[in-house]
């Protein structure tokens, strides 16, 4: 009998579904403020979301400031918002 290897699971904090952490993109807390963590290993206060537009802009603009036990400013949320927007237009192309 084969041992299956343990995937760490994350909730997204827009839909609050579970999945696999490699699967939802990491938004890490710092001082310096609120930055997308593409290696997941940033230091900092984190949450996920799914890499989809619904859940990141739900997130963005609803769930991410409490999740994250802070008060995200509007150059934050646009910043985050033009982020996604880039990333999904990125996807898009290929």
């Amino acid at each position: 009998m084969t041992q299956r290897k343990h995937k760490p699971q994350r909730m997204c904090v827009a839909c609050r579904q579970s999945q696999d952490k490699k699967s939802l993109v990491r938004l890490v807390r710092t001082p310096e403020g609120v930055f997308v963590d593409h290696s997941g290993k940033l230091a900092g206060r984190g949450a996920y979301l799914h890499a989809d537009p619904s859940c990141w802009e739900l997130g963005v603009k609803r769930h991410l400031e409490k999740a994250l036990k802070t008060n995200l400013s509007a150059a934050d949320q646009e910043r985050l918002i033009a982020h996604q927007e880039s990333f999904f237009e990125g996807n898009k192309e290929k």
